[in-house]
């Protein structure tokens, strides 16, 4: 086995960046890893570094042809040129284990609360009823169609007739109904559903395979909403099984390539191959995913050959995976965005100059150099300078601690109910315990302590952590979100009705977790997922980054970094299609699919 870099022992490997992964309506997932200091997180979704060539889906299936997707993954941050796809012809058989950072609740996609982990194993023996292309755009895959009405307040969708799930109940309008209702009914993740249809009549059978979705607000892209865990579907009867005996949620029965076998939670969990299954029969006999929550350990084990693929946020590993020879890379980081996280409902962050004083005194360029080992790219807002929705005007506060101490004596002047000796009192909270976790706290508090605020340290386990940001129990936390593949998907974190109930209030569980209700911003929110010109969609994005800089709720970082490695062996990772053609993106978020995977001998 290799033995692991030299930069080993100097490694400060990306921080605790959790992000909740709820998934909602296409929202990209979020996650907590424990590459970023052994979180994890929640969403999964859908969103990942992708490959070449679109074969257009029946017409029907398309969104307004005016909507562009986001670009291709490919290019300067994402480096598919190291899969080799000239390789011969694809040979059955063999297992292949994935390293994942960290295991999820369970894998009950109506219930449980996935991160990147979830949507892996999920998509062994789960299909999703849409799957996002390399172009960004959502095709159906279990789904067959969708036909939407006139103004893009109602959807009927047809799924592919003569399916059946791994225990023989057959895919049909009323599983479809089944599983909707059981999300809608899901404690935790009801509240991506709840907000945005009606009380009653959010879903009705139209015939055996189709259904109609009424949605509370016009949505023009609503079919990628289906390719979060929203659209992950599994057998009604199991839904009912699990509903009494909720260990069931741990075995799980989908239509997908792969049954499950076994799980051991926090350890490995294996699937084998479907040789009935729908679309064709996978090539592997199985594959098993094996938690390894140390991002060098699971370099190592990947380099030793006792992984076959592990995917990674460290910057250490990823520099050394990428000059690794036989190790085949897929780097991406155009998808998720790190970044502090500010609670508005509660002092000190419900006043703007707090919020805007704390981001001037953030040592974003110090993070990068010291976290993100400068591998990663800064972040000025949600996008990436390659996204059509990019800002260019925009810039982060940061690095800059004489402006603010000014506002800090500003602020303190007015309220010194919030400060203690001229300085800001807050709470900065944290997932532990983590090494690096606790380096990246060490590095913000001592410049935020220097620039004016009294800061109270508060490492947590992940679990509260996250109920923390639920509940709006925190000042301030480091977070990693935004990762939907089309902006629209990002409603769930930022709308007024996601905010809590009251709107803004500290009361109830929320989505939007900086707890911002602003209904000008929900105005441009609502216009933008109606939008069918490109035009004008980007200028509604654009104005919408401006109102989220001004806002200062976030303290953008850098744009996350996901690598999916591979040995030498593995192939098929960027040759997955949708039924009618349509190229699928080789990772997502750090998720991929495995209908295509196969082994050679090598």
């Amino acid at each position: 086995m290799r033995t692991r870099s030299s930069r080993r022992t100097t490694r400060m490997g990306l921080a605790a960046l959790v992000s909740f992964t709820l998934v909602a309506a296409a929202c990209g997932g979020s996650d907590d890893s424990s590459d970023s200091g052994g979180d994890t997180e929640g969403t999964e979704a859908a969103t990942e570094t992708e490959a070449p060539a679109e074969t257009e889906a029946p017409a029907e299936t398309e969104a307004p042809a005016e909507t562009e997707a986001p670009p291709d993954t490919e290019g300067d941050a994402t480096d598919v040129a190291e899969i080799d796809e000239e390789v011969g012809d694809p040979v059955p058989g063999g297992t292949v284990r994935f390293g994942m950072e960290a295991d999820v609740d369970g894998l009950n996609p109506t219930s449980s609360s996935w991160a990147v982990s979830g949507y892996l194993m999920g998509n062994a023996v789960f299909d999703a009823l849409v799957r996002y292309d390399i172009d960004g755009n959502p095709q159906p895959y279990l789904a067959e169609s969708f036909t939407p009405n006139e103004d893009f307040t109602q959807w009927d969708m047809k799924v592919r007739e003569g399916i059946t799930f791994h225990d023989g109940t057959p895919l049909n309008a009323d599983a479809i109904i089944a599983n909707f209702n059981a999300q809608l009914a899901a404690p935790v993740v009801g509240l991506a559903v709840r907000p945005f249809y009606p009380a009653e009549g959010a879903i009705e059978k139209i015939d055996e395979y189709t259904v109609r979705y009424t949605l509370l607000d016009a949505n023009a892209y609503f079919p990628g909403a289906l390719a979060s865990q929203l659209g992950y579907v599994a057998s009604p009867t199991w839904l009912a099984a699990a509903a009494e005996d909720p260990t069931l949620n741990q075995q799980p029965v989908g239509t997908g390539p792969y049954t499950f076998v076994s799980r051991d939670a926090d350890s490995v969990t294996r699937f084998e191959k479907n040789p009935d299954w729908w679309n064709g029969e996978p090539y592997l006999d199985a594959v098993e995913f094996h938690v390894v929550t140390d991002p060098a350990d699971r370099q190592d084990l990947l380099l030793g050959g006792e992984l076959n693929a592990i995917h990674t946020q460290s910057p250490e590993s990823i520099l050394d995976l990428r000059d690794e020879e036989g190790i085949q890379n897929i780097i991406d980081d155009t998808r998720e965005e790190a970044f502090v996280m500010l609670n508005t409902a509660v002092p000190p962050f419900d006043d703007v100059r707090a919020r805007e004083a704390l981001a001037l005194a953030t040592p974003r360029t110090l993070y990068n150099q010291l976290i993100g080992l400068e591998l990663t790219r800064m972040a000025d807002q949600r996008f990436t300078p390659e996204q059509q929705w990019y800002n260019p005007e925009l810039k982060q506060d940061g690095d800059d601690p004489e402006a603010a101490m000014a506002l800090v004596a500003e602020y303190c002047g007015e309220v010194p109910t919030s400060c203690t000796d001229g300085k800001i009192n807050m709470e900065y909270v944290f997932s532990g315990p983590s090494v690096v976790n606790t380096r990246t706290a060490d590095l913000f508090i001592q410049n935020w302590e220097d620039a004016g605020f009294n800061v109270t340290r508060t490492e947590v386990l992940q679990d509260e952590h996250i109920s923390r940001a639920v509940f709006g129990q925190y000042n301030a936390t480091i977070w990693r979100g935004f990762g939907a593949p089309d902006p629209w998907g990002e409603g769930v974190w930022t709308l007024c009705r996601t905010a809590g109930d009251p709107p803004g209030s500290i009361n109830g569980l929320a989505l939007n977790f900086v707890r911002k209700c602003d209904p000008a911003r929900d105005e441009l929110i609502l216009k933008a997922q109606a939008a069918t010109d490109e035009a004008e969609r980007i200028q509604l994005y654009q104005q919408l980054e401006q109102m989220i800089n001004q806002d200062h709720v976030y303290i953008f970082l850098t744009h996350a970094m996901w690598d999916n490695a591979y040995a030498e062996d593995v192939h098929g990772m960027c040759t997955e299609t949708t039924p009618e053609g349509a190229q699928l993106p080789c990772t997502i978020n750090g998720a991929m699919l495995f209908n295509s995977v196969w082994l050679s001998d090598s």
